[in-house]
């Protein structure tokens, strides 16, 4: 015992002034910032890791004291992450996402994207063409909550006050404007986390928000209203549908890796599919709540039909730039 007390003490004197200097600096860049540092300094860094590391390795093979192993391996992680971790701030990451990582995630899901927008497109003609024929179906396909009178008993005044009635007066649109959005919000939190059961319950919540669109449209379309409710539903619907297919479109991911790994384990291709329908959801969160803003102020603010339909006009470009324009493409490749 007292022969390795005294290889302990003589490993430690030889080197501890390494290992204090490299304590030093990694403390002073963590206060003060990396850019404090001088050029000479940052590459003295990775020298003293490296003797770190190899002093680590010689503690362990001989069995020193494990409270100098102890030490030792936490230093050689923090200045592992000093080396080869990424340095940038949080408003850096933050701007990566945006300028990055979610666009790209979104373009990686186009095959996904384009069926979970068919999804929907087909639910809603379907829905459309059936109330159109027999009004009574409305009710199958909108919640009691969400008609708050606006259904086939409804007149045509009626309906158009809830599209073109002072703001102030008309507390049942906000409410069915608030019902839209916490719909459609857990519509696309849902469509996500369910497409670990083979995609089978995101088309079923994909196709209940496409019915649902198209026997609102249907009911307005009857009382010669298609026009006006259109462009009082795009003007947020464009950035909400939207980030709903996408939601749709992650969750298929998940799905699809679920019933098809391909060459790689079920659990690495669910987890590869997780984690870029991870990136997804948290811009779908994003654009809801733009679509809130929208929702809650422009739909509300904005009277003229061709005012709202230059907003959703508008909203439409932006998303699809973002997302898919040339140049984007070109980077990723």
């Amino acid at each position: 015992m007292a022969e390795l007390q005294l290889k302990s003490h003589r490993f430690r004197d030889e080197r501890e002034s390494d290992w204090r200097r490299l304590e030093r600096l990694l403390d002073r860049a963590q206060r003060t910032g990396v850019h404090k540092l001088t050029s000479a300094e940052l590459l003295e860094i990775p020298v003293l890791y490296r003797q770190a590391l190899s002093s680590l390795s010689v503690a362990r093979a001989i069995s020193l004291d494990q409270a100098l192993i102890d030490y030792l391996e936490a230093l050689s992680a923090r200045a592992y992450f000093f080396v080869y971790g990424a340095r940038t701030g949080a408003w850096e990451r933050i701007g990566g996402f945006f300028a990055r990582d979610w666009p790209a995630a979104v373009r990686s899901l186009w095959r996904e994207t384009v069926i979970a927008a068919v999804i929907t497109i087909l639910g809603a003609v379907v829905a459309f063409g059936m109330v159109m024929r027999a009004p009574d179906w409305f009710y199958a396909f909108v919640p009691e909550g969400l008609a708050q009178g606006r259904d086939p008993n409804a007149s045509t005044e009626a309906l158009r006050a809830t599209l073109h009635g002072p703001v102030d007066a008309h507390a049942s649109l906000n409410l069915l404007a608030t019902f839209l959005f916490t719909h459609n919000a857990q519509i696309a939190l849902f469509a996500f986390a369910f497409g670990f059961a083979l995609c089978l319950m995101t088309v079923g919540l994909l196709v209940e928000n496409g019915v649902m669109l198209g026997a609102f449209l249907a009911l307005f379309t009857q009382h010669g209203l298609a026009y006006e409710a259109t462009g009082w539903l795009l003007i947020h619907g464009v950035t909400e549908l939207f980030a709903v297919t996408l939601a749709g479109a992650a969750g298929l991911s998940v799905g699809w890796a679920v019933a098809f790994p391909g060459g790689r384990t079920r659990m690495d291709a669910v987890m590869a599919a997780g984690r870029r329908g991870a990136v997804v959801m948290a811009g779908v969160i994003v654009m809801l709540f733009c679509a809130a803003l929208l929702e809650g102020f422009a739909r509300q603010l904005v009277r003229p039909d061709a005012a709202r339909y230059a907003i959703a006009l508008a909203t439409a470009v932006f998303w699809g730039g973002y997302f898919y324009a040339p140049w984007r493409r070109k980077g990723a490749g």
